[in-house]
């Protein structure tokens, strides 16, 4: 996270358009701006911006100028002492001078610093500063811009840019851009040359229709294939960047080198219009950043643009603007020089958003080629930063201390930023020694921040702590599914709490409707008493009784009947022996085995009882009796198979339901579920109780890990309970043995 960022505001008398940091010293800054020709009520100023404080900000020196002219529309400072500072301005002369054909729009100023310490001894920079009115002297005004040829005269000058003085002979190349002309136009001229009648012009570039939207200068101090004291110059139209070099007091005019151009959309995009380009700045000789608007005010992105040896570009990186960002209004840059030729060095870059919005990103400078690993950062992004649209943006030149240590103070730089509504706010940027003083490292560099993991590297250690997030929550889950019994035992995670914990955690899971406790009878009679091998050995009796009385009372008839009997009592046998094996396996299977054998005596009776009507009465008579025997064994073996087991599996998850409600009805009295398994009848039987149960059993909380595994078993092989439900469903539930009758049996 970035560190606080302070910031002090000043409000004026007029709308802001433009600033500048003096070079050479960052405590005074350089605003101006107007209401234009006077008939707004709105004057027009440049002022002189006191910024020596974090936390205010006051203005020493204030220019009114003539309200019979236009506001200022851009600003730069040419040069600076200890004593005064020398700047250029963008300010059109009249409507009426400029219909006569004259518009002098290049303006110069003188501005006379206050003395560091005054004549009480107080230091300028104790608040006290704005009381001091400071000398102010124009220093001359020209016309450099071709004569507007438009019935409108509206021309002004939109851009003015100065390169940094050259190292080599000292020299520094100026620029101006046209506005609303019919004609675009770029002027470059001798920025230390400045008289009276102006600079003197070095070169003239037509834009024609596509006037210049941004451009920069920067000097080629240590270029090896060029000659000294050149400079190297880019300007960008709405979809085009040129770039050229030149040098002061060439005798030809430059040639702009098409550098790169916006593509068109292709042909499944959803619109035809192209990004435009908004403002252009040097990084290094090599290096251009570029901010473009996308169509239809749908974001931003800042482009990191490498020019070839040839002045040919490509994009090297690209990105996207905050998404509160619909477009970028101002684009300012700054350089963090590094501690050796060796070294990195840091260029800090704010970028302001018509939101109001100062976004500020760091771009990490290798020494050489290649640049394709550079990205740039964000640091931190001030959100509302005016009250209204911001207009321009300045950095503050940094000066390295001459020897940094462990005693020097701390460092900054600053951050200015203006706007339509009258306002300046300055922000103060803490910079961070690198590497730390505590490192053995000789040479120490400052940045904004420390530098970070490459992209690749903090994209890999991004998704290891994603997935190590993922992993961790899967786990937690699955462990609390697991002490709340919705899940099958893997992880143990049961034995991970105390008995207290867990009987508060595990409230188990029991899904589907469920009947409200209020509702449930004291004691759930019991579907029967008779177990299923009775029931089916009565059946079998029946059966094969019917079919020896049958076969005794019609065996003087004839052969057809003798052998209709026999296969009465053949079926029966068969239907025995299958009935006798399945009843071993399940409930199930011996449901479905005496479901057969319930058909194959229903037919058997039908064929017997047409058979009496054929021969006999009295056969008709037994048979009857056959037939009614067969169905009433059948049916009381089917009836207890298919209802006892669900019936306490049923009884098992109303239990459920009323101890995970417990709570909202506490004046309830708890009815207790008691299983008792008879070992002399083989009878499972289940009810509930609600008071005076006696010694019933124990819970199944309270059973040893034998007997709860015992009972599992049992209710397992009863098909009442699974070991994927759990052994929460059976918490609370009482087991008891031989003797312990609990309320009427289930089965």
């Amino acid at each position: 996270m970035a560190p606080p960022v302070a910031s002090a505001k000043l409000t004026l008398s007029c709308p802001l358009y433009a600033s500048d940091f003096d070079p050479q010293d960052n405590h005074f800054l350089l605003v101006g701006g107007g209401g234009g020709e006077g008939r707004t009520g709105v004057g027009n100023k440049i002022a002189l911006v006191n910024t020596s404080r974090k936390q205010s900000i006051s203005t020493i020196v204030d220019i009114d100028l003539s309200r019979d002219e236009d506001s200022v529309t851009s600003l730069a400072i040419a040069s600076s002492t200890s004593s005064s500072v020398t700047a250029f301005a963008g300010i059109n002369s009249s409507e009426k001078d400029q219909n006569a054909g004259k518009n002098e729009h290049f303006r110069s100023f003188r501005l006379e610093y206050p003395p560091k310490t005054r004549t009480d001894g107080q230091d300028i920079t104790d608040g006290s500063a704005q009381e001091y009115k400071g000398q102010t002297a124009p220093l001359g005004r020209a016309s450099l811009f071709k004569p507007s040829t438009g019935s409108k005269k509206e021309t002004y000058q939109r851009i003015t840019r100065l390169s940094r003085p050259c190292m080599v002979n000292g020299g520094q190349l100026g620029a101006i851009a046209t506005g609303l002309a019919p004609e675009g136009e770029i002027v470059l001229f001798d920025a230390k040359t400045n008289g009276p009648m102006g600079p003197w012009v070095e070169a003239r570039l037509s834009t024609g229709k596509a006037e210049a939207a941004d451009l920069d200068i920067i000097g080629l101090n240590d270029a090896e294939d060029v000659p000294p004291g050149s400079f190297t110059v880019a300007y960008c139209t709405d979809y085009v960047v040129h770039a050229f070099r030149m040098t002061l007091k060439q005798n030809q005019p430059p040639e702009p080198q098409y550098a790169y151009s916006e593509p068109y959309p292709d042909t499944f995009s959803p619109t035809s219009a192209r990004s435009k380009f908004r403002s252009l700045r040097f990084i290094t000789p090599r290096l251009l950043l570029l901010l473009q608007n996308r169509p239809n005010r749908q974001g931003a992105d800042l482009l990191l643009f490498e020019l070839s040896s040839h002045l040919q570009g490509r994009v090297l990186s690209k990105k996207r603007l905050h998404k509160n960002i619909n477009s970028g209004t101002a684009l300012s840059v700054t350089h963090l020089p590094s501690s050796g030729p060796l070294q990195s060095s840091q260029h800090v870059i704010a970028v302001a958003g018509q939101d109001t919005s100062i976004s500020i990103f760091t771009l990490e400078h290798p020494p050489s080629p290649p640049f394709k690993s550079m990205k740039l950062q964000l640091h931190t992004r001030l959100a509302s930063v005016h009250p209204l649209q911001i207009t321009s943006l300045s950095f503050s030149t940094f000066v390295p201390p001459s020897e940094p240590g462990k005693s020097t103070p701390p460092q900054y730089i600053k951050l200015a930023s203006t706007s339509i509504a009258n306002t300046v706010v300055v922000h103060t940027l803490p910079l961070l020694p690198y590497p730390p003083p505590s490192s053995k490292s000789p040479r120490q560099q400052y940045k904004l921040t420390s530098p970070g993991r490459s992209e690749s590297a903090q994209m890999t250690f991004s998704i290891i702590v994603a997935t190590l997030l993922i992993a961790g929550s899967a786990f937690l889950l699955q462990a609390f599914v697991e002490i709340r019994g919705a899940s099958p035992e893997y992880l143990g995670a049961k034995g991970w709490l105390s008995q207290r914990i867990h009987d508060y955690i595990a409230v188990p899971y029991v899904l589907g409707n469920h009947t409200n406790v209020s509702n449930i009878p004291t004691v759930i009679p019991s579907a029967s008493s008779s177990s299923a091998s009775t029931a089916i050995s009565s059946f079998i009796d029946q059966v094969s009784s019917s079919s020896s009385s049958v076969s005794t009372a019609i065996s003087s008839s004839t052969d057809q009947v003798s052998s209709l009997s026999s296969s009465v009592k053949q079926q029966a046998t068969s239907t025995l022996s299958d009935i006798k094996r399945s009843v071993t396996d399940s409930p199930e299977k011996a449901k479905e085995a005496v479901s057969a054998a319930l058909d194959a005596a229903s037919s058997a009776a039908l064929e017997l009882n047409a058979a009496s009507q054929a021969y006999s009465a009295e056969g008709s008579s037994t048979v009857s009796t056959a037939s009614s025997a067969v169905s009433s064994a059948a049916s009381s073996v089917i009836s207890p198979a298919s209802t006892k087991y669900h019936h306490i599996r049923d009884l098992i998850s109303r239990h459920h339901h009323h101890r995970r409600h417990e709570t909202s009805t506490p004046n309830q009295a708890v009815p207790d579920m008691i299983i008792h398994h008879d070992d002399e009848s083989g009878n499972m039987k289940a009810g509930f109780y609600r008071e005076g149960r006696g010694d019933v059993g124990k819970r199944f909380e309270e059973l040893s890990h034998k007997e709860k595994e015992a009972w599992m078993q049992k209710l397992q092989d009863a098909g009442v309970w699974a070991k994927e439900e759990g052994e929460a469903v059976l918490k609370g539930v009482f087991f008891g043995g031989v003797g312990q009758m609990i309320g009427q049996a289930v089965g």
